[in-house]
């Protein structure tokens, strides 16, 4: 019996939005005003629930500067949200970040977000020829921890037109390393 109750109240709480306005509708045959009052006030507490989203955009946007490299885990806990709700703002904010100086990547089922100055040094250490596990051992302290970080970043940047071409190729890079 009970899990029926709550199968109803599950069926209501998906499509109340249809039951509001059916409900309206009904009070607009009897009572005009009434349903006019009802949609105004409807319109009012939707419009009213869209200012929490805003809030938390505008603080998810002001944390994530203050760190070289932070994960969604850890940007959760400081906001005190559900990690899919932080995954689903990252996700949202990487489609976004073409034209962005900061850049999130998706890897190992994790969003990790870099800032520019991260990123500006990928950039340098990448176009000087550097191999993966170099550029790793160069920014460790910015807070990127595995070559699998540095693929996703360099796939990323590429896949948005940010990456400009290597000065010298790898190969290059570590002869000249290797006899100098």
């Amino acid at each position: 019996m009970p899990s029926k109750f709550v199968k109803t109240l599950k069926t209501i709480g998906r499509k109340w939005f249809i039951f509001l306005i059916i409900a309206i509708l009904i009070v607009f045959i009897f009572y005009q005003l009434a349903a006019i009052i009802m949609t105004i006030i409807c319109i009012v507490l939707f419009a009213l629930s869209y200012i929490p989203t805003l809030f938390f955009n505008k603080k998810l946007k002001k944390l994530l500067p203050n760190y070289s490299s932070i994960e969604d885990k850890v940007v959760a806990r400081k906001l005190k949200r559900s990690l899919p709700q932080i995954q689903e703002k990252m996700h949202n904010l990487s489609k976004k970040q073409s034209k962005k100086n900061w850049l999130i990547i998706f890897t190992n089922r994790h969003y990790i977000f870099y800032s520019e100055e991260t990123i500006e040094k990928f950039r340098v250490y990448y176009t000087k020829g550097l191999g993966e596990k170099e550029i790793l051992e160069k920014l460790k302290k910015s807070g990127i921890k595995t070559r699998d970080e540095i693929k996703a970043i360099e796939e990323t940047l590429v896949e948005n037109s940010r990456l400009e071409a290597r000065e010298v190729s790898v190969k290059e890079y570590r002869d000249k390393q290797r006899f100098s």
